[in-house]
């Protein structure tokens, strides 16, 4: 590609072997990448405010005369100088100086600073400001809003802004090509966003710019979200273009294990049951994903594809997040298939020497024709003799490379696996067609008949002990009760010690009931039996960890309190709060939090009170958190957007829907340099 696309960053002033690997250890190998290293924020430089006029909390320029600059000893020793203009004075406060520094600002030198001025014990203060000396009369300032860039690979603020500013310039004689189609219209030219965006004018509308909708940045939000769709498409065709078994199954056989439930299932599991069995005829992979609500059957629909891939003569790979869903798949496959001579393996990361032997066996061999496992079934040495259908559920807790991965373990000549991937976690609209453009989806929108909604109760943990009463009476009922605990750590070992405190002050204040206690830290054995004795109602109280957000099912169970819930995301609570409700009994869950909550936390918490509709809950979620805490941490790699923004920017979607379609049908040539445009290295997590 001609002009600034192909200049190496070497060719830039100060761009030494040192700094060109800092660069490229960030994916900055070439001009044109720098002008994509688009700014974060903007900082106002183009005027100078009186001191008399500053703000606190407000980032300005001042200027003024250095009155006294002296070392203050208190809890820490500072530089502490004071600076007059007229209107006003402020402190300027360094922790970290010497005494060059200190002799340099001598009482009647002028300075020129910026920082954000604060309101302090002795006044107005700014602390460490950027500062330089001034000449008597000297005017000149910013010609525009400087840019703040993401801080990556140790480079600092002012060496990205000098990298920049000499793409910019390169920019003015020689602008990348332009990659979207002519038949779509934009507002603004790629060469021109990319300046405006580097170098926005003293008088550009600084609001629009904080909230993403500037035209210059949608313009490039556009383009982004294109490549990325692209990217996903591209990942679907490379899938799509291996053969799949096709899997016909027994249609005698699936009516006889319907038919041995003692419910029948919903229209909508009905629905998603003969969209999936219409995918997995074809000899091409089925790629669907399939949400549906806390309870709402999505197992069921699993088990239903799983027996007509089996019938086909070929095994079925189902895949959970956690040891704990995974034994509940376990035990519900076990249950429902016990009359249908089918053989079952379980492998999580826990079965080690020669169980592990055993089952990695029965997997190779064939002889089982349903897996059922953790992370551990994409583990290497894990292979299969007939893969024909893999279920991955909770997809989110995954990421797209672990999914592929398991698809590679097909085995010989059979081609690649069907696809199947649930979620519990409903996820809005706008972000799947961003977040899973490479899977066709299907929605269980339909609860089954009898369940009953849960009414949540936010209550301050002032009132605990009203709550404890509660639980007593609840339990006094013939009911039982989930008490979860959350901690701010990710460490195992102090949300068990969590527990195990409240669990002790639980059992002590209600001596009348059996209280049980699970987390992450239990073997799965006692795990195991704690869960088992729950369900069969020997446990009133159990008190857990967030390790029973999913597949835990206890009809009798219809009271959650979670503690501290402020500190969970809506779709965890969601999916905790799922865990009552499975019965015909009114439940309530009791959102236990800690006063002062923040405004964020307010309306979480409010959201989870006004609604147990997943859907909508995953639409505040997705506004008040955004893409990546929504989907988790390891949904990774093309979610991390430089420009684009959601849900700011939801409204372009159908129009970067239009034109990815337009590229793929008209102008292919367009798409791989879109690609690598915007996704760069990013997208290798797509090839396994």
């Amino acid at each position: 590609m001609p002009g600034i696309a192909a200049d190496p960053v070497t060719q830039l002033r100060g761009v030494g072997p040192k700094l060109a690997t800092k660069l490229a250890e960030v994916g900055i190998h070439r001009v044109e990448d720098l002008l994509f290293h688009l700014p974060l924020r903007y900082q106002d430089r183009t005027r100078v405010t009186p001191i008399g006029a500053t703000q606190d909390g407000v980032d300005v320029v001042i200027e003024g005369e250095v009155r006294v600059a002296d070392i203050a000893f208190g809890r820490r020793r500072s530089l502490v100088v004071r600076l007059q203009d007229g209107t006003g004075t402020i402190s300027l406060r360094f922790f970290h100086f010497s005494a060059a520094q200190k002799n340099n600002l001598k009482p009647g030198t002028r300075l020129r600073c910026f920082g954000q001025v604060r309101r302090g014990g002795s006044g107005l203060e700014m602390y460490h400001p950027e500062y330089r000396q001034v000449i008597e009369g000297e005017v000149e300032t910013e010609d525009a809003l400087t840019p703040v860039y993401p801080a990556l690979g140790g480079i600092g603020q002012n060496q990205w802004r000098k990298l920049c500013a000499q793409a910019v310039t390169r920019l003015k004689h020689s602008s990348p090509q332009e990659l979207l189609p002519t038949e779509h219209p934009l507002p603004y030219g790629l060469g021109e966003a990319l300046v405006f965006l580097h170098t926005p004018p003293p008088d550009a509308p600084q609001e629009s710019l904080r909230e993403g909708n500037h035209p210059a940045q949608l313009r490039l939000a556009v383009e982004e979200l294109v490549a990325h769709n692209l990217t996903l498409q591209g990942l679907r065709a490379q899938q799509q273009a291996a053969g799949s078994p096709q899997l016909h199954g027994n249609a005698q056989l699936l009516e006889q294990f319907l038919d041995s439930l003692p419910f029948s299932p919903t229209a909508a599991q009905q629905r998603v049951m003969q969209e999936i069995t219409e995918d997995i005829a074809k000899p091409h992979p089925m790629l669907r994903l399939v949400q549906g609500d806390v309870g709402s059957g999505k197992t069921l629909v699993a088990a239903a594809a799983a027996l007509q891939a089996i019938a086909s003569g070929y095994q079925v790979a189902i895949m959970a997040p956690t040891e704990i869903l995974a034994e509940q798949h376990r035990l519900n496959f076990m249950s429902w298939f016990s009359q249908l001579d089918i053989n079952i393996a379980w492998l999580s990361g826990r079965i080690k020497g020669k169980k592990r032997v055993e089952a990695l066996e029965t997997i190779s061999s064939g002889s089982a024709a349903l897996v059922i496992g953790t992370h551990a079934l994409f583990q290497a040495d894990v292979m299969f003799e007939r893969l024909g259908l893999v279920i991955v559920d909770e997809q989110h807790r995954f990421g797209v490379h672990q999914r592929l991965s398991l698809t590679e373990k097909s085995g010989p000549d059979v081609g690649r696996p069907h696809q199947l991937v649930m979620t519990a976690t409903p996820i809005p609209r706008t972000l799947s067609m961003v977040a899973y453009a490479d899977l066709d989806c299907s929605v269980i929108d339909e609860l089954p008949p009898g369940r009953q909604p849960v009414e949540t109760a936010l209550i301050d943990n002032s009132r605990r002990e009203q709550i404890v009463q509660r639980v007593a009476n609840a339990c006094a009922g013939g009911r039982q009760t989930y008490w979860v605990c959350t901690l701010v750590e990710e460490s195992d070992v102090l949300q068990a010690q969590a527990a195990e405190a409240t669990a002790a002050e639980l059992a002590e204040a209600l001596p009348e009931l059996a209280v049980g206690l699970v987390h992450g830290r239990l073997k799965p054995t006692e795990k195991d039996l704690v869960m088992a004795a729950f369900k069969a109602g020997k446990i009133d109280l159990l008190v857990a960890t967030t390790v029973i957000e999913v597949g835990v099912d206890v009809p009798n169970a219809s009271l959650m309190i979670i503690e501290n819930p402020e500190r969970l995301g809506l779709a965890q609570l969601h999916q905790l709060r799922g865990r009552v409700g499975r019965g015909t009994a009114a439940s309530h869950c009791v959102l236990l939090y800690q006063s002062p909550l923040s405004l964020n936390g307010k309306q979480r918490l409010q959201a989870m009170r006004a609604s147990t509709d997943g859907f909508y809950i995953a639409e505040k979620d997705l506004e008040l958190r955004g893409p990546g805490e929504v989907l988790g941490t390891r949904q990774t790699g093309l979610m991390e957007f430089r420009i684009a923004q959601l849900p700011t920017h939801n409204h372009l979607l159908e129009e970067v829907q239009d034109i990815a379609a337009n590229i793929q049908a008209n102008h292919p040539d367009l798409a791989e340099p879109l690609i690598h445009r915007w996704t760069g290295t990013s997208r290798e997590f797509a090839k396994v």
